[in-house]
């Protein structure tokens, strides 16, 4: 008797359970299978085709960033490191003469260096070499337009390829926006075209054009500081080189004292 009521109650738990588990869906102890789980590499490798060039499109920029951001870096330690150096020497040298037959091939990374050559050089030409003679008001103002556009050129080259920086900064955003909007449209155009909203059906391309933004990011963000960096860097440099170009250019109507 007992192993019957046993029996019978064995028998209406699983009526229960299967009433229960939804239609159609497995157990969850069958073959022990754990569910699939999105590998991010494996989205990006099967990825449609639009998606992918945006990927390689902000790869190459995150790569033309970091390479420019290290020159770059280089490039404007240098230039501190030998204008200071120069500076110095400037400031202590007696007369421009003597600044000059010292060399300058110990400030080659200085732009203060070569503004100052470019105005020697000009004071030396209209001198004809004589030593210690003073510019009249127009060979003085000649000498400081020369010793001004000097320092302009220089300005110029410390601020070579920031734009790139700039424009990788300020587009890199859009192209993963674009290849995000691309692979949310796929994601509803397979959901139209299997008519099924499963989320295994839209979580791959969602994933994927998501990933695209990401990657946008990941270039442009750097991209926008370090241009930042170097254009407060620069322009602490420019405001220096403005006055000595006028410092040189008054030294040499001085007669290079």
């Amino acid at each position: 008797m007992a192993f019957e009521v046993l029996s019978s109650i064995n028998v209406a738990l699983n009526a229960g359970l299967n009433a229960v588990q939804p239609q159609g869906s497995a157990p969850a102890a069958a073959g022990g299978a754990a569910p699939e789980r999105l590998d991010p590499v494996q989205l990006v490798l099967h990825a449609s085709v639009p998606v992918k060039l945006v990927l390689l499109v902000l790869l190459a920029f995150s790569v033309v960033c970091w390479i420019v951001i290290f020159a770059k870096s280089l490039h404007l330690q240098r230039a501190r490191n030998d204008s200071e150096k120069f500076m110095k020497a400037f400031d202590s040298a007696g007369s421009l003469d003597a600044l000059a037959q010292q060399g300058l091939s110990a400030f080659r990374g200085s732009p203060f260096a070569r503004i100052f050559a470019t105005g020697y050089d000009e004071m030396v030409r209209l001198t004809r070499g004589e030593r210690g003679k003073r510019l009249d008001d127009a060979q003085a103002t000649h000498v400081e337009s020369i010793t001004r556009r000097a320092a302009a050129a220089e300005i110029t080259h410390l601020e070579s390829w920031m734009s790139l920086l700039g424009t990788i900064g300020s587009t890199a955003p859009f192209i993963g926006l674009f290849g995000t909007v691309y692979g949310i449209m796929d994601a509803f155009l397979s959901i139209g075209n299997q008519q099924s909203a499963n989320l295994p059906v839209v979580a791959p391309k969602i994933a994927e054009a998501l990933i695209a933004t990401a990657i946008g990011l990941v270039a442009a963000i750097p991209s926008v500081m370090a241009y930042n960096f170097f254009a407060r860097r620069v322009g602490e440099l420019a405001d220096i080189m403005d006055a000595f170009a006028a410092d040189v250019a008054s030294r040499a109507k001085l007669g290079g004292v």
